[in-house]
C-alpha cells in the first residue's frame, strides 16, 4: 500500500514511526547521557549541543536553578536530563515515544526529576502562554514541512524575557543531490525550499519510506531567521557549525544556532 501524505498529521504519523526505528536502530542523536555526563553536570560542568558538534555557549543561559525549561523536539535522553542534573525544571516534547523513553530512561536511573510530552513541535496547545523561560530546539524542524508555527509557538509559550535557543539546517546543504553528496560529488539539482515529498522523483521517495527514514524539508533562511523575527524575537546569538565526515561541510558551515528573546 501507498503511503499518502495529504496532511500535515500524516507527515507527522510517519515521522513517528521513523524516528521511532531510528531508536531501534541507535541513531546517534537517540543515544541517552551516560551516568558520568550527569554525574559532571550535578557538580555544574555541563554541555549540550544544537548543532552535531560545537556547544552552545554558557553565556546563552540564564542561571538554570528553578528555571523552567522546554526541550522542544529534544527527545532522545540527551538535552533535557542534562539540564535537569545542573538544575533546572524540566518538561521534554517530542514526537517519538522512542525517543521520549530515552528520556524517562536516564530520568529513573539517574533520579531526576523530568517531565515527557508526546506533540507536535507546531502545536503547543498543552502548554499556557508564558510557561517557559528558556526554550530548547535542536536540530529537529527539518522534519516539519511548515516551520513558521513552531515559532509562533515558541514565542506564545515563552515568558517575556525568556529566551528560544534554536539549531536548524543551513538550507544550502538542501540544494544538491543528495545521493552524489554520498559520493562526495556536490552537484546542484533542488530548488527552495526542499521537501522530500515533492523534490525527489516517485521512487527515489519510496526508497526512502521503504528505509524508513524520516521525511525531511529544506526551509529557507527567511523562514528560519525571518520567521523568528515575524513571531516577534529579537536575535541576540549567532553561531555556525559543520559535520565532520560530510562533503559540503569542507567548504562551508551546514548548521546555525540562533539565540533569540521574547522581548
Amino acid at each position: 500500500m501507498t503511503e499518502r501524505f495529504d496532511t500535515p498529521t500524516d507527515i507527522r504519523r510517519y515521522n513517528r514511526r521513523a524516528w521511532d526505528r531510528a531508536v531501534e536502530r541507535r541513531s546517534e542523536w537517540t543515544v541517552p547521557a551516560d551516568a558520568a555526563t550527569i554525574a559532571a553536570a550535578r557538580r555544574g560542568d555541563w554541555r549540550i549541543i544544537l548543532t552535531p558538534v560545537k556547544p552552545v555557549p554558557r553565556s546563552w543561559f540564564s542561571p538554570l536553578a528553578s528555571c523552567r525549561v522546554l526541550c522542544l523536539a529534544s527527545g532522545g535522553g540527551q538535552q533535557g536530563p542534562v539540564l535537569a542534573a545542573a538544575g533546572a525544571t524540566v518538561t521534554v516534547l517530542d514526537n517519538s515515544p522512542q525517543q521520549l523513553a530515552q528520556d524517562r530512561y536516564v530520568a529513573d536511573r539517574e533520579h531526576l526529576a523530568l517531565t515527557t510530552v508526546e506533540g507536535d513541535m507546531a502545536d503547543l496547545a498543552a502548554f499556557a502562554d508564558d510557561s517557559f523561560d528558556l526554550i530548547v530546539h535542536p536540530c529537529s524542524n527539518l522534519f516539519v514541512a511548515d516551520v513558521r508555527p513552531v515559532w509562533r509557538e515558541a514565542y506564545r509559550v515563552l515568558r517575556p524575557g525568556g529566551a528560544l535557543l534554536a539549531g536548524f539546517c543551513n538550507p544550502a546543504s538542501f540544494i544538491f543531490d543528495a545521493a552524489l553528496a554520498d559520493e562526495g560529488v556536490l552537484q546542484v539539482r533542488h530548488k527552495l525550499p526542499y521537501s522530500d515529498l515533492n523534490s525527489l522523483t516517485p521512487e527515489e521517495r519510496q526508497r526512502y519510506l521503504d528505509d524508513e527514514q524520516p521525511l525531511e524539508f529544506g526551509h529557507t533562511l527567511e523562514d528560519q531567521i525571518g520567521g523568528q523575527l515575524d513571531a516577534g524575537f529579537v536575535l541576540t546569538g549567532f553561531y555556525e557549525d559543520g559535520w565532520p565526515g560530510v562533503k559540503l561541510a569542507e567548504y562551508m558551515p551546514i548548521f546555525i544556532a540562533t539565540r533569540a528573546v521574547k522581548p
